[in-house]
């Protein structure tokens, strides 16, 4: 059943209480294929959500399913308080409130940056305004009478921008909106792009594989694996306390070792480490331990011996390899200044708290490792 919302204008705002984006149990499969299940997650007004996870984790099926060109087999999607997919509802696209910045952009070749923009904008008193404005906010008014195959990437990606902002919506939705632009390009159009919707006090949702790009400029991380939705929460909080062993690896490299808890600490190989995470285990444990954490020559403390096998120098940073006594394998992230000869055996210590999680999920995950 198709259901429509009260026509508004297009340069209202429109402010409910609550947050902007509300998604509770999603799912959709395909010829039987599961593409997304049970996802959950909300958007507050002016933030931006990124939707993180391998290819085939069903981050792009989400953002589709919030715009309205698939429908859900299960869930509801409420955007800023109106319902618009849900069982026995489905409210169209066109009717939802939303714009969409694709990867490729999607800009008209045959058409000026100003039709382009034009283009999403219903005809009225106020579509030129609201043309202007766009143009504006992202910078682009110098070249609104230039076609797309004069333009760079960058710009490109910001005109698809303006288009998407001109008829106000309610939240504007990305996929992978950086890959087509190189790496010294992305990380400055990133944070343009960030201050941009920021200036537009505009909702944003937005797809990516890069942990960088989403740990640089979400207020909210949504961790996808496996077509679940594994964690929602600041990208600080998701890092420091994964709900999972599987969001502890994607989101970083893991030393990972079997441990005993108790009393908020864990013992491992790497000694007595006091425990992050509220719901970790008692008794057997696995345990994850990030590079930055390891540290050489610790001053206090408890530490243990082990072997430099290899330093990779990063500019700002190296990366020690280690071999403990028992042969398992540790890698740290410090600082260039810190001396570590391969073929030298240092002292191992751990600066901060470590993520511990049930054996049953460790196992499986011991068992990647290995292989």
């Amino acid at each position: 059943m198709r259901v429509s919302l009260p026509r508004r204008r297009t340069h209202d705002k429109v402010h409910c209480d609550g947050p902007a984006v509300q998604v509770a149990g999603l799912a959709k499969s395909f010829n039987g294929t599961t593409a997304i299940r049970e996802a959950t997650f909300d958007a507050e007004r002016g933030s931006m959500v990124a939707l993180l996870g391998p290819s085939g984790g069903g981050k792009t099926t989400t953002l589709r399913l919030m715009a309205g060109f698939e429908v859900p087999d299960a869930g509801t999607i409420t955007i800023d308080g109106h319902a618009v997919a849900s069982p026995g509802l489905f409210v169209p696209p066109e009717r939802r409130r939303v714009g969409m910045v694709f990867q490729d952009y999607a800009l008209f070749p045959h058409l000026t940056v100003r039709k382009n923009v034009a283009f999403g904008v219903p005809r009225g008193p106020d579509r030129d305004r609201a043309v202007k404005e766009a143009l504006e906010l992202v910078g682009m008014s110098a070249e609104a009478e230039r076609m797309p195959d004069q333009l760079s990437g960058g710009q490109q990606q910001r005109v698809a921008l303006a288009r998407a902002l001109a008829p106000k919506p309610s939240v504007v939705l990305l996929d992978e909106p950086f890959s087509n632009l190189d790496a010294n390009l992305r990380r400055h159009v990133r944070g343009h792009i960030r201050q941009i919707l920021r200036d537009a006090d505009t909702t944003a949702v937005f797809v990516t594989h890069d942990q960088d790009e989403a740990f640089s400029i979400a207020d909210k991380l949504c961790v996808m694996l496996d077509n679940k939705l594994e964690q929602a929460g600041r990208p600080a909080d998701v890092y420091l306390y994964p709900a999972s062993l599987g969001v502890a690896r994607f989101l970083g490299v893991a030393n990972i070792f079997p441990g005993e808890c108790s009393g908020g600490y864990v013992r491992c190989e790497l000694g007595v480490l006091p425990v992050g995470n509220d719901d970790a285990p008692k008794g057997l444990a696995i345990v994850c331990v990030r590079p930055e954490t390891v540290r050489l020559h610790p001053e206090a403390g408890s530490s243990v011996e082990a072997v430099v096998t290899s330093v990779e120098f990063r500019g700002t940073s190296k990366a020690v390899n280690l071999r403990l006594r028992s042969g398992r394998p540790v890698r740290c992230v410090m600082g260039v200044h810190i001396p570590a000869v391969v073929g030298e055996t240092v002292k191992v210590g751990v600066n901060s708290f470590v993520a511990a999680f049930p054996p049953p999920q460790a196992h499986s995950a011991m068992q990647t490792v290995a292989a």
